[in-house]
């Protein structure tokens, strides 16, 4: 095995079926399937259709993302794919494309954390992640504050959200707003032409008793849904702009309070934002400044890697290889809610820690199951 790892991530946690190809650290082929505007006329992802196009798309996606990569699928060093959590549906359909061609090509297969990929994927913009690193990942399912020692075995919860996602909220209101789906990038649009301290809504868990890094978004959801009807039953005209603006400043306000808190508090230096909503123009702005201010170096990947991609499976994967963490048996299967306490899903010889006691070779035991002869054409 080559010093840098080939190594091909499948995702298709959500609505997004992703391939990429990294080796090592750099960034090869990132190859997006999305089935969004699907999904636009029911105002948010129907796991069902998801699920179908998933499907569909699968096989295209890992043939353009090869070519586009230059390199043959009997090159790979291995298959990393998510795990979970997502959408039950849609990740078996990953995880099941995954095992084939696996078991197909005779390489190690790697079932990994939607979340702990998010974090990785950093390292495809910025070289490795220092250890540790506080994650704010922030998606249209996620709003979690992560403690990461080491990607591929130690993420720890700092706090999460207890009702609604950032990008759910996003999503809402411009639901509200009848801005369209999906609600972040044009609440993004729209806010940079309005006043962000035109309307004071409220900012969730932030009083003195309130859980330091936990979120709650629902409360201002609902408050910015009460405000635009009152308007409205008013026969006035709502103003799109600073509504969105203030929404948005409330929302990336607590967000980035909360992160810095949790690097102060815990003594880490890095911060790491991911996931769909970090490529919110404010919240990145907001971030940088009061990360400046408190000595933090800010990390966040370009717009196209905080989405969900198959490069960041692939970058959690490769780092797998690298550290010679143990593979995933064949009976691999999806979680839709697993843990982020658990970055990787191991076989069971190697579920209670001693993959770290093995040789290179027996990390990838299962595959001497299969012929060394290349099974796909």
């Amino acid at each position: 095995m080559a010093d840098e790892p080939l190594v091909l991530g499948i995702e298709t946690s959500c609505d997004e079926t992703g391939v990429g190809i990294v080796r090592g650290n750099t960034l090869l082929a990132d190859a997006v399937a999305s089935s969004v505007d699907e999904h636009a006329r029911f105002g948010g992802v129907v796991p069902e259709v998801a699920s179908r196009a998933h499907l569909e798309a699968m096989v295209p996606t890992i043939e353009r993302a090869l070519k586009n990569a230059g390199v043959s699928a009997r090159d790979l060093d291995g298959i990393a794919v998510t795990a979970g959590p997502g959408l039950a549906g849609a990740l078996l359909v990953g995880v099941s494309a995954a095992k084939a061609y696996a078991y197909a090509l005779g390489k190690p297969l790697y079932g990994v954390n939607h979340l702990a990929s998010h974090i990785c994927v950093d390292q495809l913009e910025h070289g490795p992640l220092p250890e540790p690193t506080m994650a704010l990942l922030v998606s249209g399912g996620h709003s979690s504050l992560l403690l990461s020692t080491d990607i591929t075995s130690d993420v720890r919860p700092m706090g999460a959200t207890i009702d609604d996602a950032a990008g759910e909220a996003f999503d809402k209101i411009a639901r509200v707003l009848n801005l369209g789906f999906p609600g972040g990038p044009v609440i993004d649009r729209y806010a940079k032409e309005g006043d962000p301290s035109a309307i004071a809504f409220p900012r969730g868990l932030t009083g003195p008793r309130d859980p330091a890094y936990d979120f709650s978004f629902s409360g201002l959801k609902t408050s910015v849904a009460r405000w635009i009807e009152a308007k409205r039953a008013a026969g006035e005209e709502v103003p799109v702009r600073d509504v969105s603006a203030s929404f948005q400043e409330a929302v990336v306000d607590v967000l980035t309070r909360k992160a810095v808190r949790a690097c102060k508090d815990q003594g880490v230096d890095h911060l790491m934002i991911g996931g769909g909503v970090a490529a919110n123009s404010r919240l990145r702005a907001l971030a940088q400044e009061r990360c400046e201010a408190a000595g933090i170096r800010l990390r966040v990947p370009r717009p196209k890697l905080c989405t969900d991609n198959g490069a960041m499976v692939a970058a959690l994967g490769a780092e797998m290889v690298s550290r010679n963490r143990a593979a995933s048996d064949w009976d691999l299967s999806a979680d839709s809610s697993l843990p982020v306490t658990d970055p990787h899903v191991p076989g069971r010889s190697h579920e209670h820690g001693h993959d770290h006691d093995h040789g290179p070779g027996h990390a990838h035991d299962h595959v001497h199951e299969v012929s060394k002869e290349n099974l796909y054409s």
